[in-house]
């Protein structure tokens, strides 16, 4: 049977879970004890790095990103509860278990001043190290996880209604996900592009669920949505004192994205003198909160989107060009809903089932006039105008008449419309071509001819 000090003697909560996935610094300065820590958290942990005292220790942390430490308080030289206050004023938010071998409510009460998250006294059993070890980590998981969450709540993120915009059998829909599987294995940035609703953060988030990373954080951004004098301390954070107001420290976005993925919206909305800090921190995956004297390593995953023309927003001069080389590894260019064919169909099914349980309304019929009408519309809201429009019936209980038009970007030309038109019809009558031409207007013999010439 193992004893108490084993390492196989763990409490289930204690086993796998934040402290599988987490890196931790041990900073202790008697060998015997540094052993024995080593061999209780290196089979636990996925990363485990040792120092013999405080400097060993700032070294460290200057090339690795931690997300616990785990340092004894008495040592020579500079004790760690001085070490730990001096690390939390240069911007180190990960928690900290201080060890001590002397119990008294002094020393307690320095170590939580200088921040540490939990204290435990020498000589402890490996299942309370590994428990205050789990504790620390899932009180961190949970900070995080809420930070996260107030940021989907600012965003007005609908997980569910973003998990069926890529919904669809189109060969332009299909193309994105197999890009979308290649990518999300790489590390490299990726920079996804295309009109607003056509899906950009749903792909990001496909991206972040097939990578290697899907169970650490997935934080979104809108940059266009944050005033420009507040986009800095939001991504960086700040230190304690770093500008007026400052009473605490505060974790910025890079680091609550430690681990998982950072997903930039609206990259070019960045003020360009903050495009210099985010060039840095892409290089060299180091932030610099304000107020810091010195950077902090975060490992993290960035993917950006933008709905506008980079190209023409460096020629303007509001996008740096070496920012652009930068994000632009991975190129994902979503499609318009006018480009996915018969998906808008699929689509407005789903809506209309979802949206009618969730309102109550009995489901309005989706005929083929309406299938038609919806074919040979542009669609310049893409997929988000397509469920406002299956709502908007449902409330009304009927489809209203949809414009087609002749705006976007340059407007579709002639050939266009006709194409759009013929297609849509043929697939809103289920391939029917008698049916199309009739609803059309124009010969059978029309549509066979068109059919002839767009399949090559």
């Amino acid at each position: 049977m193992a004893g108490e000090n084993d390492p196989r003697a763990v409490p289930a909560a204690a086993d796998g879970g934040a402290l599988a996935q987490a890196t931790i610094l041990v900073i202790e300065d008697e060998p015997g004890m540094r052993h024995f820590l080593e061999r209780i958290l290196a089979p636990k942990c996925r990363g485990l790095r040792l120092a013999a005292n405080t400097a060993e220790a700032s070294r460290l942390i200057a090339e690795t990103d931690f997300d616990l430490v785990i340092l004894d308080n008495m040592m020579e030289g500079q004790r760690g509860v001085e070490w730990l206050r001096d690390q939390r004023a240069l911007g180190f938010f990960p928690p900290a278990i201080m060890t001590t071998g002397h119990a008294d409510l002094e020393t307690a009460i320095r170590a939580v001043q200088a921040g540490a998250s939990d204290f435990l006294l020498k000589p402890f059993r490996t299942n309370q190290l590994l428990a205050a070890a789990a504790r620390c980590l899932d009180r961190e998981r949970l900070r995080r996880e809420n930070l996260v969450l107030q940021q989907e709540l600012r965003n007005n993120v609908d997980l569910g209604r973003m998990r069926e915009e890529l919904i669809g059998s189109s060969p332009a829909i299909e193309r994105v996900r197999q890009l979308i599987a290649r990518v999300a294995a790489a590390p490299s940035s990726v920079l996804v592009t295309g009109d607003s609703g056509t899906g950009k953060e749903v792909a990001a988030r496909m991206i972040h669920a097939l990578s290697d990373r899907a169970e650490m954080p997935f934080v979104a951004v809108n940059c266009a949505a944050i005033p420009p004098d507040m986009l800095e301390d939001e991504l960086f954070g700040h230190v304690r004192g770093a500008f007026p107001g400052a009473d605490r420290d505060r974790e910025g976005l890079f680091a609550s994205a430690r681990g998982g993925t950072l997903f930039l919206d609206g990259v070019a909305e960045l003020p360009v003198g903050l495009q210099a800090k985010l060039l840095h921190a892409i290089d060299d995956r180091r932030i610099r909160p304000l107020g810091s004297e010195r950077e902090t390593v975060v490992d993290l995953r960035l993917v950006f989107a933008a709905s506008t023309d980079l190209d023409r927003a460096v020629a303007e001069g509001r996008l740096r060009a070496d920012l652009l080389y930068r994000i632009n590894v991975l190129h994902i260019a979503m499609p318009r809903l006018a480009e996915r064919g018969g998906d808008m169909f699929d689509l407005a099914a789903l809506f209309m089932e979802g949206l009618s349980r969730k309102l109550g309304l009995p489901a309005v019929p989706i005929t083929p006039e309406v299938r038609a009408n919806m074919a040979a519309y542009d669609w310049p809201g893409n997929v988000r105008e397509l469920r406002n429009a299956v709502e908007r019936a449902l409330i009304l209980g009927r489809f209203t008449p949809l414009t087609a038009t002749l705006g976007g970007r340059d407007g579709p030309t002639l050939a266009e419309i006709e194409r759009r038109a013929i297609l849509g019809t043929v697939a809103a009558f289920d391939g029917d071509r008698e049916a199309a031409a009739a609803r059309l207007g124009i010969s059978r013999k029309t549509i066979d001819r068109r059919l002839a010439d767009w399949n090559g």
